[in-house]
């Protein structure tokens, strides 16, 4: 447990925050950027909500910065696409808009003239998006349009962590098993998991694998050096090299899919991994039938408190990635490093300095605590120079993150989040998983997208959907075992080449390579 207080410790101390030079007041118009009030229009759009001009942290921001946002967004459609398309259409731009899909929009449309290139703003303005940008190349490539502009602030997700692997550690116990280090020491224990009544109902019950994603069966096959996607996006590309690839034409994934269908015809997998959906979890952990699972840490630790009571002995821990058969040990996923949310400056802005100015706030530190962590002395207190939630948010029915949504922290502006606003809210089970997972670098190196230009673009949306598609259709029936891989492979990739496979990598990796080998 003290390895596990370190590691809290050790990331709220190491948090990375990108700081101005100490202001010793808080007082009206401290981050002033207007010298009078300005007021600025804003279209800002989530599935969950629109800006909201009585959010607390924008009546914080606008006194502390003098610039008030006022919304014109609306929740008529909860398809902030759609939202876009209908602002785009009408061409009377607000002076921001934001929200999700922002980088693929305003990637589109700010060459064309509809939003305004940030790179001089940025360093003539924002000091510390800039030293944000200076520290995270990466991140700064992976935002660039296809002319090598920047036209959004994105928001910035922090920590590594987001899902991994658990097993029911109290069946362990009681089958007197071993947790498993390896691909053939999980095959043996799900084989037990299967035959030997670990939840002592003399039933033939158990589900040894489930998982609420199907998608996360078929991650699988990287116990057998395959790969499945090089972001937190399911299907995605990845990076190697220098080279974009993508998992399902590789030798590795085949060799997984052939082991995992022959798991599912052993009925090691859930017999409905393709269609139970999103309660699987839910209904076989609460009825003592699930043994194992690839999920996020937060939820799926939290079944330990939720569950103790219903089920006898319940404990389903982290699982550190067991051993590959080349005896590697990977977790694919990660938290992403930058979204497609943000905010962006629209043609029609006349005050684009004093916007980008506001957007330097949130990555100021008190901008970014306020963001992050909501109002001191309502959300939060300052303790030993650290933001901590209060009690009453903590204990709380609500989750903590509804409740910040609830006065416009945790929004998806642009901002950089700190993640121990999260570790304050994670029970010691998830906690424990993060200590496990950090002890060994099972992370790979993260896609972080590109942008296409509109010849690239134009063969990608042609080809890339109908060759994904087609690979998941074949990927389906292979695992549920009518029809076999070894027989189709040559004729799958002979198909996927017909269809255009080699012309998109061509394009995305010209456009990666614009983008990050400069």
């Amino acid at each position: 447990m003290r390895m596990v207080k370190n590691l809290v410790t050790s990331i709220i101390l190491s948090s990375a925050v990108i700081a101005v030079p100490a202001i010793a007041t808080s007082a009206d118009g401290a981050y002033k950027v207007s010298e009078k009030p300005l007021k600025l229009d804003i279209h800002f759009h989530t599935k969950k909500f629109v800006y909201d001009n009585n959010w607390l942290v924008e009546k914080e921001a606008a006194r502390l910065t003098n610039v008030q946002l006022n919304n014109v967004a609306s929740m008529t459609t909860t398809k902030s696409e759609e939202a876009f398309n209908l602002l785009i259409a009408g061409g009377d731009l607000p002076d921001i808009v934001g929200g999700d899909f922002i980088r693929d929009n305003v990637n589109r449309y700010g060459p064309e003239g509809a939003f305004v290139p940030m790179n001089d703003l940025i360093d003539k303005y924002a000091p510390n998006i800039k030293a944000f940008f200076d520290k995270n190349p990466d991140i700064r490539s992976s935002i660039l349009a296809s002319d090598g502009n920047i036209y959004y602030i994105p928001y910035l997700p922090d920590g590594k962590y987001g899902k991994g692997y658990f097993i029911r550690t109290d069946w362990l116990k009681k089958l007197n098993l071993k947790s498993p280090e390896n691909v053939d020491e999980l095959y043996k224990v799900l084989t037990a998991f299967r035959d030997n009544d670990p939840n002592g109902n003399g039933k033939k019950d158990e589900v040894p694998v489930f998982m609420r994603n199907w998608e996360e069966l078929i991650r699988m096959v990287t116990l057998w050096d395959g790969r499945t996607s090089g972001s937190d996006v399911f299907h995605d590309f990845h990076v190697v090299e220098g080279e974009l690839r993508h998992g399902y034409v590789g030798e590795g994934y085949r060799t997984g899919i052939r082991n995992l269908a022959k798991w599912y015809k052993e009925g090691l997998i859930d017999a409905e991994v393709f269609t139970r959906g999103s309660r699987s979890r839910e209904f076989l952990l609460s009825n003592d039938l699930g043994g194992m699972t690839h999920d996020w840490f937060a939820s799926t630790t939290g079944y330990n408190d939720s569950l103790k009571d219903k089920v006898e002995g319940f404990e389903f821990k982290a699982l550190a990635p067991p051993a590959s058969i080349s005896g590697v040990r990977v977790e694919e996923h990660r938290r992403a490093k930058v979204k497609n949310q943000g905010w962006a400056i629209s043609y029609t802005n006349e005050n684009q300095i004093e916007t980008m100015k506001y957007f330097d706030f949130f990555f100021t530190e008190e901008g970014r605590r306020l963001a992050n962590f909501g109002i001191e002395g309502k959300q939060y207190d300052m303790i030993d120079g650290k933001p901590i939630f209060k009690k009453e948010i903590l204990e709380n029915s609500a989750p903590v993150v509804a409740q910040l949504w609830e006065v416009g922290a945790q929004v998806q502006r642009g901002f950089y989040q700190d993640y121990s606003y999260e570790l304050q809210w994670s029970n010691k089970y998830a906690l424990e998983a993060i200590a496990l997972y950090d002890q060994g670098d099972y992370l790979l190196k993260p896609f972080l997208g590109v942008a296409l230009n509109e010849k690239e673009k134009a063969v990608f949306d042609k080809r890339w959907i109908t060759i994904r598609d087609y690979m998941l259709e074949m990927q389906q029936a292979w695992v549920l075992g009518s029809r076999d891989i070894d027989e189709d492979w040559d004729t799958y990739i002979a198909q996927i080449d017909r269809m255009g496979y080699d012309s998109v990598v061509k394009v995305m990796q010209s456009a990666y390579d614009r983008a990050y080998k400069k």
